[in-house]
């Protein structure tokens, strides 16, 4: 009799010990393969429990899918799961790996918006990090009702979409990341206005538009408030502000692309075309940087009315149009010159 009780109670150990090994494995021991840093796991909205557990194993972040599965139905937490993007280290358990699935611990995903650029190439870098498409980016661009809600309008607020970086989660919508970043400019612009000395009598919507035109016309940081001290002047003496981005920006709306400008082009009659209308253009050609931005608000006081570039990045200002034919002489000669240097290379 004794012998039968000590079989007994020694299965009745070893059942505890395998169930508590079991359970250990399940919940405890780690479920990963080996990798460095983290990995990222994306589960879409509406996706089912398998699909989820689709996406953790493409990612390489499951080392054993049956225990995880196992995990996930023992406790219920498989049915919890909730959509999002998720990032997880090497040596994570079944349940570190549930409780942040189920709970939505998610990780925000870094966006990072390029300057100078168009809608559609801006709409394209943000929905790669985001989970809507481009054209959801650019409707909420050119939704009225957000650009009102905003301050602005749809014609403008493109140029309010500052390049920065941001975190969002994956599943933020189109209309809250604009209103994001719109309001991210916004408490940069009431900054520095206070900071500047002598701000420009401009809107915040002129701002950005003549910085828009700034962004393009010199990647020169230290030029950039020369440049916009000569627009302003012009802006100022009632001149065409003639303005080679605009002309480019209609030839970029017709073509598709950017090309060297040809006499013709500038009798293109496109309302941008500051050498047909005067004034700042209807709306910003680009979104500017912080720094170009900042540049018009401290824009130079001086008696520049003219610049041509130097062929190396740079501009020659000059005062009167005697002293800027001769410096477009200059540049036309360079240029001349560089062409004939290339043949001679081919």
């Amino acid at each position: 009799m004794k012998s039968k009780a000590w079989t007994a109670a020694l299965a009745l150990v070893l059942l505890v010990a395998g169930i508590g090994a079991t359970v250990y494995r399940l919940a405890f021991a780690p479920n990963t393969p080996a990798f460095e840093d983290e990995r990222s796991v994306w589960i879409p909205r509406g996706a089912g429990f398998e699909a989820a557990v689709d996406s953790l194993e493409t990612r390489g972040v499951l080392g054993s899918r049956a225990s995880f599965v196992w995990m996930a139905k023992l406790t219920g937490w498989g049915d919890q799961i909730k959509a999002g993007h998720y990032t997880f280290k090497a040596g994570a358990t079944n349940r570190d790996l549930l409780e942040t699935l189920r709970k939505g611990l998610q990780t925000p995903v870094r966006l990072t918006i390029p300057p100078g650029s168009r809608p559609e190439v801006v709409a394209a870098v943000v929905a790669r990090e985001m989970a809507f498409s481009p054209g959801d980016f650019l409707d909420a661009l050119r939704d009225p009702a957000l650009a009102a809600e905003l301050g602005t309008d749809s014609t403008h607020l493109f140029g309010y979409m500052m390049p920065e970086t941001y975190f969002f989660y994956w599943l933020t919508d189109a209309p809250t990341v604009v209103r994001k970043v719109k309001q991210a400019f916004d408490t940069f612009y009431r900054k520095e206005v206070s900071a500047a000395p002598d701000p420009p009598d401009l809107s915040p919507d002129d701002v950005v538009t003549l910085a828009s035109i700034v962004e393009w016309e010199t990647h020169d940081a230290a030029e950039k408030p020369r440049v916009a001290g000569v627009y302003l002047n012009r802006l100022r003496a009632g001149w065409a502000l003639q303005a080679d981005p605009t002309v480019q920006y209609a030839i970029l709306a017709a073509e598709g692309k950017k090309r060297r400008l040809l006499f013709r082009d500038y009798e293109r009659d496109h309302p941008y075309n500051t050498y047909r209308y005067r004034g700042l253009p209807p709306g910003p050609i680009t979104n500017p940087a912080p720094s170009t931005v900042r540049a018009v608000l401290r824009a130079e006081k001086h008696r520049y009315f003219y610049f041509v570039a130097n062929g190396d990045g740079t501009h020659t200002f000059s005062r009167t149009l005697r002293e800027h034919n001769r410096a477009a002489d200059a540049y036309r000669r360079l240029m001349r010159e560089r062409r004939r240097a290339q043949r001679q290379s081919d």
